[in-house]
């Protein structure tokens, strides 16, 4: 989940509420390091 605060966006758990990375500028810097949890998170599953 991102949320905008006063200093850029943050990445946060759905689950937990915690905190994954940030601050970024932009939105779409949020979304790729999003992408990237998700990604690693699936492969630590798979073995």
């Amino acid at each position: 989940m991102i949320t905008k605060k006063r200093d850029g966006y943050y990445l946060k758990a759905k689950s937990t509420g915690k905190n994954l990375g940030g601050p970024y500028k932009t939105k779409a810097m949020a979304l790729r390091r999003e992408r990237q949890v998700k990604m690693f998170k699936h492969m630590s599953r798979k073995k």
